[in-house]
């Protein structure tokens, strides 16, 4: 997918308010280009990232006094893995995804974007949305017994499906309002792939699991974008079909070059992007400056040249500018000075290289 951001701003959806309206006056003070929806998880555990997208999954138990979900295999679960199945098949005939649609009681975030790009009658050139990415999904999410559901066949392939819906779903909700949608992918587990916790966990099935997400986010004509906030082996999210890598830029700047021969497929050969999430989510944003920003920017671009032999002028017109991470654990003071220095620091860019 052919996509030329010239440093264009957009986020990661976490934010740390329970008041979604809060939220969009500093997502459109600062990235109007390319908004989110906020993930608020201050609003309560149903806003949490896996719960957010557990609506229509088959089993899902959320025990709000234990502040858990978990998928209960116990029994006969027959009947209702087939009910999923047959919604499933059901959406991919029709297209319609709404049976597996994130209601307001999961996300006040969705109905509030909608409601504002409504209300404003002006097209973005972006509007993104994201889903929990299946692989942290099923590794963080357990049976009754604590074991990750990621090792029971049948579940995991519902928990794959179930995001591919949620993600459609939403593509479908937002295409009205922007030029192109954006559909994150959140995958903070890969952080982890290759460690003893996760030995078991084999490239070839996160390629296979990430990829069918992906593959759905592009049977609705979106970008589909891949978002680790931590280090990870980043030739997984270009060999999973990822059109946007996002990586935290800001501790893991010169990682990606680590991938010269993945990084020129991404560029080059599919003409897709880098989001380079250079803002830091953390108080390290306190000591930070557009300045300081635009540098950091500015060198991790000059060592990817450097090491892969790629045209300068491709890896800035191919850049999306990002925090690093969600917002949603910092302190409201913190993750506006986030948003504030991403806009402009994107500002900075964009008149910089004349885009």
């Amino acid at each position: 997918m052919d996509v030329t951001p010239k440093c264009a701003a957009t986020a990661i959806g976490s934010m740390p308010y329970a008041d979604p309206a809060r939220a969009l006056e500093v997502i459109f003070g600062a990235i109007p280009d390319a908004p989110i929806w906020p993930q608020l998880s201050k609003r309560g555990l149903r806003e949490q990232m896996e719960v957010q997208y557990s609506e229509g999954l088959p089993r899902i138990v959320i025990d709000e006094d234990k502040a858990r979900m978990f998928v209960d295999t116990s029994g006969d679960y027959s009947e209702e893995l087939a009910a999923f199945y047959e919604g499933y098949i059901a959406a991919e005939e029709s297209g319609d995804c709404s049976s597996m649609a994130i209601t307001p009681e999961f996300s006040a975030g969705i109905p509030a974007l909608e409601s504002k790009l409504q209300a404003d009658g002006r097209k973005p050139p972006f509007v993104k949305c994201q889903t929990t990415g299946p692989i942290s999904f099923a590794l963080t999410i357990t049976d009754e017994n604590k074991r990750a559901i990621y090792y029971n066949e049948e579940f995991v392939d519902a928990v794959v499906k179930g995001m591919a819906m949620k993600c459609r779903w939403q593509i479908q909700k937002f295409k009205p309002y922007a030029d192109k949608v954006i559909c994150f992918v959140d995958e903070p587990i890969l952080s982890a792939f290759g460690s003893s916790t996760y030995v078991s966990v084999q490239r070839e099935d996160v390629i296979a699991k990430l990829g069918e997400v992906i593959e759905a986010i592009h049977v609705e004509g979106a970008i589909a974008g891949v978002h680790c906030c931590g280090n990870t082996d980043w030739s997984l999210l270009v060999d999973a079909g990822a059109d946007m890598v996002n990586f935290d830029a800001f501790q893991f700047g010169e990682t990606v070059a680590l991938y010269p021969d993945h990084m020129k497929t991404q560029l080059v050969e599919r003409k897709n992007t880098l989001a380079w999430g250079v803002v830091p989510t953390s108080t390290a944003i306190r000591d930070e400056s557009v300045a300081s920003l635009v540098a950091r920017f500015e060198k991790g671009v000059d060592h990817l040249a450097e090491r892969t032999g790629i045209d300068k002028q491709i890896i800035v017109e191919r850049a999306f500018i990002t925090p690093s991470c969600g917002t949603g654990s910092m302190e409201p003071a913190d993750a506006e000075r986030v948003f504030d220095l991403l806009g402009k620091t994107s500002d900075a860019l964009r008149e910089k290289y004349g885009f």
